[in-house]
């Protein structure tokens, strides 16, 4: 019964393929649901991030023959009917226990070393076990994981200096306003990466920032937190003729805002620099937005850019972290090996 994970993340594949791919949490209780249904995996857990959107397995069938029922139900699941080559990618066994170890440690995100991917593992980790779809192999192997992530965080240099997806964003804006005190700030979404960048934004001196959420509680709370003012959702694009920076990253299916609807809310502002960041998957803003005069607009790719300039400062600290890991892997494998070789003591199988 092998170990597998299977899936795609911005190393293999662009933000327009990935937000194809993504699961809401709303529905992976019963897509893990249904994808044991259909692969006979023994356990499963689903990651969907920005950044990612993986399959991690204990399956019943051999390797090729697993690993082929996974993408097969990931393709089908989201109705994905063209051709992929290096898009989606397998790893079994020791690979995969260290490509797992890789990313709880940041190792394999955006921004090297970032620290909320952790956090967002551990909520697939705890959606999936709340509903039953992990059982002794797959615990064993998570807990592993955040113990190896905790190690690496204390023992190592690696997550020093411009860590998460948020902060990334605050360093664009800041290339672009030299001065974010000087420039009125909306954030649309107040979840958790948003909550996060609204945060980072405070500490860099923006001093007048706008909260807008669906939940109006949520946004409030907020802004009260960050000395700034809770917008209605329906009511955010009445903001744009004061406002220079937006920040958004909401759970919307589709399009937040148009291209149409941005060249009419321009008039409004007689045509100012607007910079507008889109940290959600699915996208929020229009990418045609791009070709409206006046606007700056990035989505989450395009941070790589940035993420690039702290690379170099922390390779020597990933080739510790790496070596680390290896030998983590090594020396669970044994133990997941036995787990994953006797179904009888596995636990939470519903």
């Amino acid at each position: 019964m092998p170990f597998l994970v299977i899936g795609l993340s911005h190393h293999s594949s662009p933000v327009t393929m990935r937000e194809r791919f993504a699961f809401s949490e709303a529905v992976i209780p019963d897509a893990l649901e249904k994808l044991r249904r259909q692969t006979g995996a023994a356990e499963a857990l689903i990651l969907s991030t920005c950044n990612r959107v993986e399959i991690y397995a204990v399956t019943a069938s051999p390797d090729p023959p697993a690993a082929a029922a996974l993408r097969k139900f990931l393709l089908e699941y989201h109705g994905w009917e063209e051709p992929l080559e290096e898009e989606i990618y397998c790893h079994s066994g020791a690979r995969g226990l260290e490509h797992l170890f890789q990313v709880a440690c940041g190792l394999d995100s955006m921004v090297l070393g970032e620290t909320e991917i952790l956090g967002q593992l551990k909520k697939a980790y705890e959606l999936a076990l709340r509903h039953r779809h992990t059982g002794a192999s797959l615990n064993k192997i998570f807990q592993r994981a955040f113990n190896v992530a905790k190690q690496i965080r204390t023992e190592t240099n690696i997550q020093r200096g411009c860590v998460s997806v948020g902060s990334v964003a605050v360093e664009l804006a800041e290339k672009i306003f030299s001065s974010l005190g000087k420039h009125p700030v909306l954030v649309i979404g107040a979840g958790e990466t948003g909550e996060k960048t609204a945060r980072a934004l405070w500490s860099r001196g923006a001093r007048n920032i706008l909260v807008s959420n669906r939940s109006h509680e949520r946004a409030l709370a907020l802004a009260q937190e960050l000395g700034g003012r809770a917008i209605p959702f329906d009511d955010w694009a009445g903001e744009f003729s004061t406002i220079d920076i937006v920040l958004s990253s909401t759970a919307a299916p589709q399009h937040i805002l148009t291209r149409a609807r941005l060249e009419g809310l321009m008039k409004a502002r007689k045509n100012r620099p607007l910079l507008l960041i889109d940290i959600a998957v699915p996208r929020d803003i229009d990418p045609e937005i791009k070709f409206v005069e006046n606007v700056y607009l990035y989505n989450i790719d395009d941070l790589q850019e940035i993420a690039d300039n702290h690379l170099q400062r922390r390779k020597e600290e990933a080739a510790r972290c790496q070596a680390l890991i290896r030998d983590k892997a090594r020396e669970l494998l044994p133990a997941a090996a036995e787990l994953i070789a006797r179904p009888d003591l596995a636990v939470g199988n519903g």
